[in-house]
């Protein structure tokens, strides 16, 4: 089983070619670990072999948090390696924890392949095990839930398109530094503020 593969990169739509001494090796990867290669490079990538009936198929990752989670997504129902791929492209491991942690299907259905009902069924068998998974540096901190102001600011945020884990920080953040008598209009535009930093 191949384990890292290191060699000079060529990148493809959503996949690149590691040549290892003349050994061109075909990685599947999401745009966050290929976006972080640039062709012609010399680089490392943690990969993960999938064996089936018809095909040896090498999904790459340039770190370990990413890596974790492709073998974690891949244990619910329903989600194949090009799914965990599509959420792992459109979430970093820190903010699907945060996404988890918050119940926040929103962000999981902006992954192309993650339906309303499969974003439910992952937010349903991962709530338990997300706490423990890596984020690549330490772990995401555990939001409690909204209440009153700080509710209706992080909607008025979520509703403006910015996603939910950056808005309930930059929410709790602000309420913190304003006080729990602070108006709902007076949050947002701190938030807002914060936010555009």
């Amino acid at each position: 089983m191949i384990a890292k593969l290191t060699g000079r990169i060529s990148l493809e739509a959503d996949r690149c070619i590691i040549d290892v001494n003349g050994v061109g090796y075909l990685v599947h990867a999401s745009t966050r670990t290929l976006s972080a290669l640039s062709d012609g490079q010399v680089a490392a990538l943690l990969i993960e072999t999938s064996v089936r009936e018809d095909a040896i198929v090498l999904y790459g990752f340039s770190e370990a948090a990413e890596r974790e989670w492709f073998r974690l997504l891949t244990t619910v129902q329903g989600v194949g390696a090009k799914v965990a791929l599509a959420i792992l492209s459109a979430l970093s491991p820190r903010d699907l924890i945060a996404a988890i942690q918050a119940g926040d299907r929103g962000s999981l259905t902006r992954a192309a392949g993650v339906g309303a009902k499969l974003a439910v069924r992952l937010l349903t068998e991962l709530r338990d095990k997300a706490g423990a998974m890596p984020v690549g540096i330490g772990f995401a901190p555990v939001l409690p839930p909204l209440a009153g102001t700080e509710a209706d600011a992080l909607s008025a945020l979520v509703n403006l398109g910015y996603r939910r884990p950056e808005a309930q920080a930059a929410v709790a953040r602000v309420m913190e530094r304003l006080g729990d008598a602070a108006q709902v209009d007076q949050v947002i535009r701190a938030c807002l503020q914060e936010l555009a930093k």
